[in-house]
């Protein structure tokens, strides 16, 4: 059995490693709902792994990561047919850049919350990336250190659960 990655509000573990991270500014919830800044309770599995490739050398990666393309999308609109998916620009319903200029989606992890088969407003983007700065809150995603999210990528296999705890 894989272990599991365990994560609360004060840090995570994982393969008997403690790591400082980061949540949402609306805390944990058992009622994640779009826009509410909150990290859902749960186990989720780790579904993806993507990287920015100018800035990432896939190299150091491991063999499932995803280049994230100049038009590469994700959906955050409840009434998009692909809420809650990867899209491409030009995309005619709200959605997040997953190219973006500062560093926190160089390397990412999608996690199985409300995804693939998603449910509108549920939630949507719940990945794993890096922070801001240290513990700095996200809009309710996990968020790592750079050094220590490179060393998840290298040490996680697809289908690790992303367990967290309220």
């Amino acid at each position: 059995m894989t272990q599991a990655l365990v994560v609360t509000r004060w840090g995570a573990r994982f393969r008997g490693r403690w790591l400082p991270c980061a949540i949402g500014r609306g805390g944990l919830t058992r009622t994640k709902r779009e826009g509410d800044g909150a990290t859902p309770i749960g186990s989720h599995l780790i579904l993806g792994l993507m990287f920015r490739p100018d800035r990432i050398p896939a190299s150091i990666l491991p063999g499932w990561a995803r280049p994230i393309g100049p038009f590469d999308l994700w959906s955050d609109d409840p009434a998009d047919p692909a809420y809650n998916h990867l899209v491409r620009a030009p995309h005619p319903h709200s959605h997040e850049s997953l190219r973006r200029p500062d560093p926190l989606y160089d390397l990412v992890f999608v996690t199985g919350w409300n995804y693939p088969r998603a449910t509108p407003g549920r939630g949507s983007a719940i990945f794993v990336h890096r922070w801001r700065k240290p513990r700095y809150p996200t809009a309710g995603c996990v968020a790592f250190a750079p050094q220590d999210l490179l060393w998840l990528a290298r040490s996680l296999p697809p289908g690790t659960p992303l367990v967290v705890k309220g």
